[in-house]
């Protein structure tokens, strides 16, 4: 199968599991509602029929239809309710009842497994994984061939047998006459070594003197400068090589042998350098190099070993093999002619040898290097078979320093392996430096016989028929078969696949290549483990070379494996651009036929090339790339659906921010093609992915002012040009501050960061100006404060332990003039920084308008100061204020920074709360005088910079503008008495800042907060792309468990009368300060979750009666809790929390102990209405459409699509009261109801043209009759069943309403609960029940018919205790539960069965 193929069917996969895990987005203007399992409960049969496509359908003849955007919706509306509750028609069969399953899961994408924790790593440049790369390339540049045959002569300590090896270099030396012998002995040897390594330089000395030897040393060393050389010596006609190292030579008159000391040998090649010694007892030569390594570093003043290497022909105790069947120098022969000898040795042990003539094999048709010729094949598969053994058996580095440093030295080592095989057949053991282990029976060997055997069976008919076809050996197929089978059933924990070199080797012929690479792209898949090992074996070079090629199959592979080559290693960009690889790159980008997948490869690949490497930069700018993605930005003449795979748009965006990032020409490119207006539709996309990596384009596209090399009077024209592009990019952002998304407003922070450094005076000044007391504006709503000193305003005594720091540049003009002309003193450059403890801001005098000209935070300008429209810039400041106080902990420190950068600092409020007894809250302490002062001098800037990681809140204090009032020291006091992190002071904050001198303006580029989109984003290509992940069957069992269990429950829920659901079964103490303002029962274990009004939620085991965790929603709590929701209840559930500021935080592993993450958290209210100081946020979760819906002191309610992450619309009330209670459908998508302050209650549908249903208001009479007591709403629901019409409402009076809208003007039922006390509210998702709670310590049920099944007034204690008022109700969603949480922080579970309480 293709890789292609591969890729397109695991994208299906994956759309198929998406259309599982992720809910099916509901059109706010489709007509069809629900995306749930319907399922009809008939008795106590339950039918749950799914077809083979995960469509879900009702049984009974009910027919699902499917919505034109979504295949897997169903219209719930088609299955019809009738005449109330417990008495549906399906297509005329009548049924107990429907129960609703939602099939849609939000929130589990990889942006929410740890966002709060940090990113991760994109691609890296240096450490473990370049370990791959060779240190340093190596070449062998001059080769010194040294013999010493003194033929007919034999050596006085040899005795040769007879007959006896004579053959040197294939050349029998008794043929001819000695001298002619010698010299055609020498030559050959020239000849087989320049087949390895032809361009290296050849000196040859045939039987030398030591002068001659020297000389010859010293002369290659010369030439070969700092390359390597190669000294082979063959001592044949000499004695052995002695015990101490010493070779021998002769002298001019050939009638001694005279000893050369290995070391004077090593002192004349110095190295790098590379021996082979072909001689008897060779070891010993070995034993002595050795010693004198060991005794080098030492007398070489602590040196490394020095680069020599050594490859001898047997041990120090050995002599060569005399057998006749060898030629005499058999170790020479196998290093430089293996082939040949590899197939006599062979022929003489197979069934060949009696067939065979031994002849024919010195006539073996073709060339080495021709792989479709007899002879090369089989020195392609004699490379493959020894380059496998050596990578298997040895050790990482050892392979890499052998086998890929130098040519030469490689094939040596590779033919050394046949040496090693072939000489101890013959009980001789070659013997290496550094040492290898053995090899010679590694099981490749038999594969190398095989194929050999089948090669040589053809070389009969080759030879006498010069036209017969050279059929290819199967060696390749077969071992690309078992790399193959390795790849179904391998993984990183088992032995790694032996036949990787193979692969490298294959990607050689054009014939095994695409299997090869689809093979080669699968393996890479698995992870970066495996991409390091195929790096390791040294593929790179080869799929670097292949990117010259034209052939079209081979792109969408290429570019695949290129991905996961830079997913794991980003220095491979330097390579890429040096080729022009890029240019590859770009023409697939812009190829419409490919898949959009695979496109936002080649836009992930060129993303890395221009990833803070200019070079790569500049290339992709002559490449017209920027053109090319604004193209497919556009859409262009596109047809296919490109433009709405969001990976391509993501990396679109990402490749143009990293292409222009700190590259102002690339900039100018961008902006003149109208790239931020491109952008900006982009902000609304619905992926999250795609919104962020927009708005890193446009915060890249932003000037930081680090460009200093403009000089004044530049082009008036391309300024004017850039100013109107900030406005565009600034006005773009702006509208994203209230994203749903943590990780785009992560990026709006970065991108606003960079503005700030760019327009930091006028900034400075606007900030100035609002923090001035002025009642009208704008602005003086938010707590913050701008560091402002006075002339003439004199530093309070509570401040003189700051001593002369805090006024630096700040008391008079005079010093700010001081602090601007001597600009080379450290205090000017690297200390007039924002927040630094050594610095007041630009704004340092009592008009904000008077501004310094030249130091802006430390980076002095050399441009002309830009100013944009003042309005502009307020909207900034308001942005940042908003994201300072972001939900999520990481986006208010990122915003806590970008406000220190324009001046405004923080103060730290967390009040003590005093309890009761008098004691001070855990967790808490009481604050001392002594550490606010400490906290006054320091700026959130260095705090966050110094790895702070609190979650602060931006109260923001500094001393008046104006000159002292008498109450200043009282307000002194008051912020004295706020407390401050200790450890402020103590961690030396200011020390970076008093020890750097001169530091350069552009040094200031590290305190710019860094985006996190482009890690987050790589992180997705070093996952495997091409298989499903392995617990999607899991989570389909464990789902299809739970449901089965749901739909037993639900039946028991729906025949359960709920008489005696006063049963209790546990009660728990919560510890809470306050009443447990609300609470939630889990629906798949013994759990429940209460929360107060400190924020501080608690989860409890009411079985085990045991407390499992227990965590603050955040920080610093305002108004309490106002709901909990499950999110995915029927699989791995996220508990959302949401606060009645409007803030939503939504945790997961919420049950374990400290285990807590937040996933996402947003504000989902926007605004709220002039003169209300709290927005008493009213929220609920619908697991069906994916949506929230949240309102409180808002003329709207905002509506959330929580996989979106976006607001999907806001639907206006319709009614000058604000919403007090709100209720989303469980059974119908779209629908919610609404009671208002007024009593009134409305009924949503936010598929209809404006929302609104219809109104009534059920609860004013009640009131006029009560005399005055308030008609607010406290509770409303959705009656059980299928009708979207039936609603409960209950109201503060004390009465509950049952309304249907058919009747809009008066409720069907009405009970009076409760007088004028009335709190809370629960209805049964599935069973007949109500429940309602009184602040006058009791709990009334009721059923539909309005009937009282029961009365709760007691805890379920021994001495049977009253219950404390009723702070919140909530029944269990599937069981006869109830959780009631009182005002004495009391929860207590009633039950319908008895069981003993606990």
């Amino acid at each position: 199968m293709a890789l292609g193929d591969l890729m397109e069917s695991r994208f299906s996969v994956s759309n198929h599991l998406d259309r599982y895990s992720n809910s099916h987005r509901l059109d706010v203007n489709s007509t069809n509602s629900t995306n749930s399992t319907v399922v009809v409960v008939q008795d106590v049969v339950v039918h749950d029929n799914r077809d083979s496509n995960n469509n879900h359908r009702v049984d009974s003849g009910v027919q699902s239809r499917e919505n034109d955007r979504n295949v897997d919706r169903e219209d719930s509306e088609t299955v019809a309710s009738s005449s109330g509750y417990g008495n549906v028609v399906v297509s005329g069969i009548p049924a107990t009842s429907m129960a609703y399953l939602p099939q849609n899961v939000v929130l589990t994408e990889l942006r929410h497994e740890a966002f709060e924790a940090g990113a991760p790593s994109g691609p890296v440049d240096s450490g473990l994984v370049s370990k791959w790369r060779p240190k340093d390339r190596m070449k062998t540049g001059c080769v010194a061939l040294v013999l010493c045959l003194n033929i007919s002569v034999d050596p006085p300590d040899v005795i040769k047998i007879s007959p006896c090896a004579r053959m040197e270099c294939w050349i029998d030396p008794f043929s001819m006459a000695p001298q002619k012998a010698l010299e055609t002995i020498g030559k050959t040897l020239t000849f087989q070594y320049e087949r390895w390594q032809p361009k290296a330089k050849y000196r040859i000395q045939l039987d030398p003197t030591v002068e001659e030897v020297k000389k010859l040393c010293t002369t290659c060393r010369k030439y070969a400068k700092s390359e390597r050389v190669l000294f082979h010596y063959n001592g044949h006609g000499v004695p052995k090589p002695t015990a101490n190292g010493e070779i021998w030579f002769f002298n001019r008159s050939y009638t001694q042998y005279i000893p050369l000391p290995i070391s004077d040998l090593d002192s004349w090649l110095k190295t790098p350098s590379i021996y082979v010694f072909d001689c008897s007892a060779a070891g010993m030569i070995v034993n002595a190099f050795i010693e004198l390594q060991d005794w080098g570093p030492s007398s070489s003043s602590g040196t490394s070993p020095r680069d020599c290497i050594l490859l001898a022909a047997c041990e120090a105790h050995e002599t060569l093999p005399q057998s006749h069947e060898f030629p005499a120098d058999v170790f020479t022969s196998c290093l430089t002619t293996p082939i040949k000898i590899a197939l006599r040795w062979f022929c003489t042990r197979s069934l060949l040898h009696e067939s065979l003539d031994y002849s024919l094999i010195d006539r073996i048709p073709g060339r080495q290097t021709d792989r479709k010729t007899l002879l090369g094949e089989l020195n392609w598969i004699f490379t493959a078979v020894t380059d496998t053994i050596a990578w298997n058996v040895l050790p990482h580095d050892l392979f890499q320093r052998l086998f890929r440093q130098d040519l030469l030295v490689a094939s040596l080592f590779r033919n050394f392996l046949l040496a090693e095989r072939i000489m101890r057949s013959a009980n001789c053991s070659p013997v290496s430096y550094p040492m290898l282990p053995p090899t010679h029976q590694h099981h490749m060997w038999d594969a190398w016989d095989m194929a050999a055997e089948i090669c040589l069976s053809q070389l009969p008919t080759l030879l006498e028929d010069p036209n017969a076809e050279f059929q290819p050996s199967p060696f390749f197929t077969e071992q690309l078969t078992a790399f193959e089978v390795w790849l179904n059933h391998g993984s990183e924990h088992k032995k790694p696949p032996e036949q990787l070199p193979i692969v490298l080797q294959v990607l050689l012929s054009q014939c095994h290549r695409f299997r090869a690479l689809v093979l080669l792209g699968r393996f890479l898949d698995m992870g970066p483990w495996a991409v390091d090992l195929a790096l390791s074996v040294g593929i790179f070079p080869y799929v670097l070379k292949l990117l010259q090629t034209t052939t079209p199959e081979l792109r969408q592979i290429l570019v695949f494996i290129w991905t996961k080559i830079l997913a794991l290693d980003k220095s491979c960009q330097v390579d890429l651009v040096k080729d022009g690889g890029h240019t590859y790159f770009i023409r697939f980008l812009d190829s419409v036929e490919a898949f959009p997948e695979q496109r936002a490869m080649a836009a992930f690949v060129l993303t890395v090339i221009v990833d803070g490497h200019r070079k790569g930069q500049e290339a992709c700018i002559e490449a017209n790339l920027i053109h090319v993605c604004l193209k497919h930005l556009q859409g262009g003449s596109v047809s296919n659906d490109t433009q709405t795979e969001p990976l391509f748009l993501q990396w679109l965006c990402l490749c143009l921010g990293k292409l222009w990032e700190d590259f102002t020409e690339a900039q100018i490119i961008g902006v003149q093609s109208n790239a931020p207006t491109v952008f900006s539709l982009l902000l609304s996309e619905p992926q999250p992915e795609v919104r962020a990596s927009a708005v890193f384009a446009l915060g890249t596209l932003l000037d930081v002012g680090f460009d200093t090399s403009r000089e004044v009077g530049d082009d008036e024209r391309d300024d004017d040009e850039k100013v109107a592009a900030e406005i565009s990019i600034v006005k773009s952002l702006l509208n994203v501050v209230s994203d749903g998304s943590p990780l785009v407003r992560a990026e709006l922070a970065v991108a606003l960061a960079r503005f700030a450094f760019g327009h930091n005076r006028n900034l400075k000044s606007i900030a100035a100006a609002y923090w001035k007391p002025q009642p009208n504006s704008v602005l003086s709503s938010f707590p913050f404060t701008v560091r402002n000193s006075v002339s003439g305003y004199n530093t309070p005594t509570q401040y003189s332990q700051i001593g002369p720091l805090s006024r630096v540049g700040g008391d008079s003009q005079s010093a700010a003039r001081d602090a601007r002309v001597s600009s080379s003193s450290p205090l000017a450059t690297s200390s007039i920084m924002h927040g630094s403890p050594l610095s007041d801001d630009s704004s340092q005098h009592s008009d904000p308008g008077m501004l310094t000209d030249c130091i802006t935070n430390g980076a002095v300008n050399h441009a002309k100061p830009r100013q944009l429209d003042n309005g502009l810039y307020t909207q900034c400041v308001s942005a940042m204020c908003t994201l300072a106080k972001d939900p999520s902990p990481r986006i208010s420190s990122l915003g806590r920074r970008v406000l220190s950068i324009i001046g405004i600092e923080q103060v730290v409020t967390k009040s003590a709360k005093v309890t009761a007894s008098g004691g001070v809250r855990a967790g808490e302490s009481s604050t001392t005088t002594t550490t606010s002062l400490a906290g006054l001098a320091r700026s959130s800037s260095w705090f966050d910079m110094n790895g702070g990681t609190g979650h602060l809140p931006l109260t923001f204090r500094t001393p008046p503008v104006s000159p002292p009032r008498p109450s200043y020291l009282t307000g002194m006091r008051r912020v004295c008495s706020l407390e401050f992190r200790p450890h402020l002071m103590d961690s030396g904050l200011a020390d970076p800042l008093l020890a750097s001198h001169g530091v350069s303006g552009s040094s200031d580029r590290s305190f710019l907060p860094q985006s996190t989109i482009y890690n987050w984003s790589c992180s997705h290509f070093s996952k495997p792309l091409l298989t499903a992940s392995n617990d999607a069957d899991e989570i389909t069992v464990k789902r299809e468990e739970r449901e089965k269990n749901v739909f037993e429950h639900i039946t028991k829920c729906q025949r359960s009368p709920g008489t005696n659901l006063h049963n209790p079964i546990a009660r728990w103490d919560t510890k809470f300060e306050s009443s447990a303002k609300t609470s939630l029962l889990q629906p798949f274990s013994p759990i429940v979750v209460a929360a107060d009004e400190g924020e501080c939620i608690r989860i409890w085991n009411y079985e085990e009666a045991t407390l499992l965790n227990s965590f603050n929603n955040h920080e610093y709590p305002d108004k309490g809790i106002s709901k909990l929701c499950l999110v995915n209840e029927l699989d791995d559930s996220l508990l959302l929390v949401a606060s009645s500021d409007g803030n939503v935080r939504i945790w997961k592993d919420y049950i374990s102990r400290g285990k807590q993450k937040l996933v996402t958290a947003f504000s989902s209210i926007h605004g709220h209405r002039p003169g209300v100081r709290s927005v008493n946020a009213v929220v609920d979760w619908q697991q069906q459409s994916g949506y929230m819906y949240a309102s409180g002191e808002v003329s709207s309610t905002m509506v959330w699509d929580l996989d979106k992450e976006q607001l999907l619309t806001s639907i206006p009330l319709a009614s000058d009261c604000t919403i007090s209670a709100l209720a989303a459908s469980q059974v119908h998508g779209g629908q919610y109801a609404a009671g208002f302050v007024d009593g009134s209650v409305r009924l949503y549908d936010i598929r209809t043209p404006d929302g609104l249903v219809c109104v009534t208001r059920p609860h004013t009479r009640r009131v006029e009759r009560a005399g005055g007591i308030i008609e607010r709403v406290v509770g409303i629901g959705f009656q059980p069943g299928l009708d979207p019409a039936k609603i409960v409402s209950a109201s503060q009076a004390g009465d509950i309403q049952f309304l249907d809208i058919r009747n809009q003007s008066d409720a069907y039922l009405t009970i009076d609960a409760h007088r004028g006390s009335l709190t809370a509210l629960a209805i049964h998702r599935h069973a007949p029940l109500i429940a309602s709670g009184s602040a006058k310590q009791l709990i009334k049920v009721f059923n539909l018919e309005g009937e009282q099944l029961g009365t709760i007034r007691y805890s379920p204690t021994f001495m049977a205790q009253k219950i404390g008022p009723v702070s919140c109700l909530a029944f269990h969603p599937y069981q006869i539960l109830l959780a009631a949480g009182a005002a004495d922080a009391c929860v207590s579970i009633y039950a319908d069965e008895i069981s003993p309480p606990r």
